[in-house]
């Protein structure tokens, strides 16, 4: 058993090692679990690609701009990322950076990043995970004008959903043929969830950081509404945030005894928590596509959420899901129990949504779209294992004894539950 345990450790060591003289491309994003949705596409880019990679192809390999600490820190890091693309331009093994951006301080951060690569000659995509459109509005001319300017500086720029892609050759004018939609996917589950025939427990998961924005009051309100019938509901709440404030308000509403927080989970207990599973429940007010919602068509749980960001673009009411109105708690009870209550219609959502996932959300699909993207940007990409890996195979990865390295940061821990981009 402790031989078992050692080789796995050894595969795992095997595949964060960088083959000496190869090419690598850099994944530039916040490498902690506060990097949100992006951190953990991009970690799961660098876990699934293939331990021994073909000549020719270039190995991916994190790297942190932003760092733990305080805003102070994450300048230090982002002069540290920058140093390390210049050693790697000067080594002329560094074939470009895939940039990760959101809005605010990692619009800031990220842009200055890829302002330090076009004064290097180092191509970049810069890889988009917000709605930028109130954001940008808000800001000062000259602001707008720096950020048009840094949207016109990589050699791609990947968007989420249509409405982005609009957003970013209509407003910020990068010309169409450099913009291209690639939706986010996530690893096959190692199981679903298995219906208990005769049960009377109504099991419903809440997944994300716990915020009003995510609409957790909503749905403690929705909890106390009169049009929801809460006999054999369990709700989970799984986030990180402040479980006390919420766990306070719960009391408040007189729903606590239906509620139970997990607080933080790492992905395999998202896993395992989405396998007991009937619904999850996502009213967020603002959102571009949440890696739980895909999480939970993965794994054949069905869906309420508001028509958020790109989440219409990409789920239809009625058919993968079912939507309801943006902080509206009566909304949100109406939501759920008519999943709950109406014959059939839970397992159709699951159904659909399972094979949407096939279709649309699978990491293969995934990896092999942005690998595309980096051979036509980069001249070269990585490329994946030969079997799609499971939340299992990418959690024993992680597990193992990564040293130090610009492969993986330490402490970088693949399964964190993400706050939102």
């Amino acid at each position: 058993m402790k031989d078992s345990h050692h080789s796995k450790r050894q595969q795992s060591r095997a595949t964060l090692t960088p083959q000496v003289d190869a090419s690598y491309i850099y994944i530039a994003c916040p490498w902690s679990p506060g990097g949100g949705g992006m951190y953990k596409v991009a970690d799961y880019l660098i876990q699934c690609q293939a331990e021994h990679l073909p000549n020719g192809s270039a190995r991916l390999r994190a790297l942190d701009t932003r760092g733990s600490s305080g805003p102070q820190y994450s300048l230090w890091v982002l002069l540290i990322a920058i140093m390390r693309i210049a050693a790697g331009r000067l080594q002329g093994r560094l074939a470009g950076v895939h940039v990760n951006v959101a809005t605010r301080m990692s619009l800031f951060r990220k842009g200055t990043l890829i302002v330090a690569c076009a004064v290097m000659g180092v191509p970049t995509v810069l890889h988009l995970h917000a709605q930028m459109n109130g954001f940008y509005d808000r800001l000062p001319a000259v602001l707008r004008w720096l950020t048009r300017w840094v949207f016109s500086l990589p050699q791609g720029v990947l968007v989420i959903g249509p409405g982005a892609k609009a957003f970013v050759i209509d407003v910020l004018h990068v010309p169409a043929d450099r913009v291209q939609t690639i939706i986010n996917g996530v690893p096959e589950p190692d199981s679903v969830p298995q219906a208990v025939p005769g049960s009377p427990l109504h099991r419903v998961l809440f997944l994300a950081n716990l915020s009003d924005r995510k609409g957790l009051l909503d749905l403690l309100q929705a909890l106390a509404h009169p049009a929801l019938d809460t006999s054999g509901l369990i709700v989970t709440i799984a986030g990180g945030g402040n479980v006390a404030a919420y766990l306070a308000k719960a009391r408040a509403l007189g729903v606590s005894d239906l509620v139970r927080f997990e607080g933080w989970c790492d992905q395999r207990k998202v896993s395992r928590l989405l396998a007991n599973s009937d619904l999850l429940v996502l009213p967020s007010h603002d959102e571009v596509l949440p890696l739980a919602i895909l999480e939970a068509i993965a794994h054949g749980v069905a869906v309420v959420t508001t028509a958020v960001g790109e989440i219409p673009s990409l789920l239809t009411d009625g058919i993968n899901a079912v939507f309801v109105t943006v902080a509206s708690p009566a909304s949100i009870a109406a939501g759920m129990q008519k999943v709950l209550k109406t014959p059939g219609l839970k397992q159709t959502l699951a159904r659909n949504g399972r094979a949407l996932y096939r279709q649309h959300f699978c990491l293969s699909r995934f990896f092999s779209n942005i690998a595309s993207v980096h051979q036509q940007c980069f001249g070269v990409a990585s490329c994946m294992k030969e079997t799609s890996p499971s939340v299992k195979d990418l959690q024993e990865q992680a597990d193992g004894d990564a040293s130090v390295s610009d492969d993986k940061p330490a402490h970088t821990e693949l399964n964190s539950r993400p706050a939102s981009h």
